[in-house]
């Protein structure tokens, strides 16, 4: 394996140092096709969403890292022992070793300063940063003992790659002001400037360019575009942006903005966008990721439309990769997502029981198949039916707060069951041992609705359930950005149809999100709920689940069946307790690894 590079780099000091050089306008030299016609900034970003300061770092929109972890809709700094010690070693530039990429990352992450300098051992080609004179102009020349090579200024140079420089030289802490090219010809003569380039890809979160993708070195002639950049300035007059303001300050032009590179330096101008400009990919939470991050097996959309899709983005990398942390980073996480099993029935069940029924429609929903809905719960209170649930895996079940009381050895909970009053040989009756109920549940508003049912261990062992192929965990939320306005879910339970009836089998049918719930209810829809349905459906049982699947496939109780009106007539949506929004309290008292597939 190559653990050596170098890196070559033009730098005006127009805007870093003080050489004087001609004015240039900082958005003018866009590496690339030109940029397309200026458009009105609603008609491409939300107004709404800008308010909320998104950026890379807001989890509710994006993935955080693996060397950090989501916290209250933030991505926050792990501890260097909670990596795991998966792949090879790293140096850093202290010539200090790490056990790998992610826990020196967590260093970087935590000192707010670049660590990495290669893969392999210390002590031979530390990754280092020299100024190097060319005329007007300062060349940043990036050495290791045995290479050296100049930045390709085609394909993949772009400002994000420019903003990690800057940020990389301590010059500015927003970044660069502009990605430009100049060819190997109009380097100063006399010197002598390496043979060779390299293409860089860059998210524009590193610290340093030796934490980006680095492609095989390749000669170059007079006529070859390598990379130039100058860094931003703040204009004397600071309050003053006539274009798009960044989160961090940083201004920046408005045809910068959704498509798909970091221009801001935080990634603010791709959080927010109703659509993406060509070459990038949009993400259903709104957000604009490069044409290069589809298709790398790393999710970066919420609902991992990026792996799954199968439209061609834009111009694949042809070039042979010489160096990357994708894999580090693709490892680690596939490892921290594969410690929890959610989201994904036993299909063997499905597939046989659907070979030998026949659904029955039914008015109000649609018969189940009876192991169909594996993460379907039902509560009993003194051995009479009280409401429904859904198993979160391990030994708890959410279900809505009017639902239980402070009771549990009142209560029981069926998992595995279909017909109401005839157990299947799969059914299991667990005992309950504690039932938390939100601490600011309202009986009279419904709002915070929601309730943990804790099950009751087996005997002396750990788990409350006896190995069972027609059980599964449903996923739980962690951003109320998941599912939106018009996606549709499944309702499950076994509760009335229009007419009052109840059902003694499981039924399901499938319901809308509707986003303008304030227009049916007034002020009595309040934070912490969700709408959803239509003329065709009913409400389902109390406690039940609202199950929504993304584009990878995985199930997400989006909601929990809580209180509604007019069974069935259009206008009036059944009311749900949101679960993403209970995220933290659910992860509170059942623990993070329980409940948290990714943004671990």
């Amino acid at each position: 394996m190559r653990t050596t590079f170098s890196l070559l780099l033009v730098l005006s000091l127009q805007q870093c140092g003080s050489a004087e050089v001609p004015e240039v306008n900082p958005h003018s030299a866009r590496p690339g096709p030109d940029p397309q016609p200026r458009i009105s900034p609603s008609d491409r970003l939300s107004q709404e969403c800008l308010k909320e300061k998104y950026t890379r770092l807001s989890c509710s929109k994006v993935f955080c890292p693996p060397w950090m972890r989501c916290l209250n809709g933030k991505c926050v700094c792990k501890l260097p022992y909670q990596c795991p010690r998966l792949g090879i070693s790293v140096c850093g530039l202290n010539g200090r070793s790490y056990i790998s990429y992610c826990q020196a990352q967590v260093v970087a992450c935590r000192s707010n300063t670049a660590v990495f300098s290669h893969y392999g051992s210390c002590g031979q080609d530390v990754f280092k940063v020299v100024l190097k004179n060319s005329g007007d102009r300062d060349v940043i020349q990036v050495e290791t003992v045995k290479v050296r090579a100049l930045i390709c200024g085609a394909k993949s140079w772009d400002m994000a790659a420019a903003n990690v420089l800057c940020r990389s030289l301590k010059a500015e802490a927003r970044g660069a002001a502009s990605a430009q090219k100049m060819t190997v010809k109009d380097l100063e003569v006399g010197h002598q400037w390496p043979s060779q380039c390299v293409s860089v890809s860059c998210t524009g979160s590193e610290y340093s360019l030796a934490e980006c993708t680095i492609y095989e070195p390749q000669d170059v002639e007079e006529d070859t575009q390598i990379a130039a950049f100058t860094c931003y300035k703040t204009p004397q007059d600071d309050d003053e942006c006539p274009e798009f303001r960044c989160v961090n300050e940083k201004c920046i032009l408005w045809k910068h903005t959704c498509d798909g590179v970091d221009d801001c330096g935080d990634n603010s101008d791709e959080m927010c966008c109703s659509e993406c400009q060509s070459g990038a990919f949009h993400c259903k939470s709104g957000v604009c990721i490069p044409g290069n991050a589809v298709r790398d097996r790393i999710r970066d959309c919420l609902g991992g439309e990026d792996e799954v899709t199968t439209a061609a983005v834009g111009p694949a990398q042809t070039e042979l990769v010489w160096r990357s942390p994708k894999n580090d980073i693709l490892q680690v996480r596939n490892y921290t997502e594969g410690q929890l099993e959610c989201g994904i029935p036993n299909l063997d069940y499905v597939h046989r029981t659907r070979e030998r029924s026949r659904s029955k429609r039914m008015v109000g929903g649609q018969e189940a198949l009876p192991w169909q809905f594996q993460w379907q719960a039902a509560l009993k209170e003194e051995g009479r039916f009280r409401c429904g649930g859904v198993y979160l895996g391990g030994c708890w079940v959410l279900t809505a707060a009017h639902c239980v009381r402070a009771k549990p050895e009142l209560f029981r909970v069926m998992l595995s069951l279909w017909h109401k009053t005839k157990p299947l040989d799969t059914t299991e009756a667990v005992a309950v041992k504690n039932i938390i109920i939100h601490k600011d549940y309202n009986p009279r508003t419904y709002q915070n609705d929601i309730a943990l049912v804790q099950l009751e261990e087996l005997g002396l062992f750990e788990k409350c359930l006896h190995p069972n192929p027609t059980v599964r965990p449903v996923c739980v939320p962690w951003s109320t950005l998941q599912f939106q306005h018009g996606d549709t879910c499944t309702l499950t339970g076994w509760g009335k149809n229009r007419e009052g009836v109840g059902s003694d089998v499981l039924k399901w049918t499938n319901v809308t999100i509707t986003g303008n719930c304030e227009d049916h209810y007034k002020d009595r829809f309040l934070d912490g709920m969700e709408c959803a349905g239509d003329s065709d459906s009913c409400h389902g049982e109390s406690g039940g689940p609202l199950v929504c699947k993304d584009a990878s496939g995985l199930s997400y109780v989006w909601g929990i069946v809580s209180w509604g009106e007019k069974c069935g007539e259009a206008g009036s949506p059944g009311v749900y307790t949101k679960v993403a929004h209970y995220f933290e309290w659910i992860r509170f008292h059942i623990g993070r690894s329980a409940v948290t597939k990714y943004n671990h």
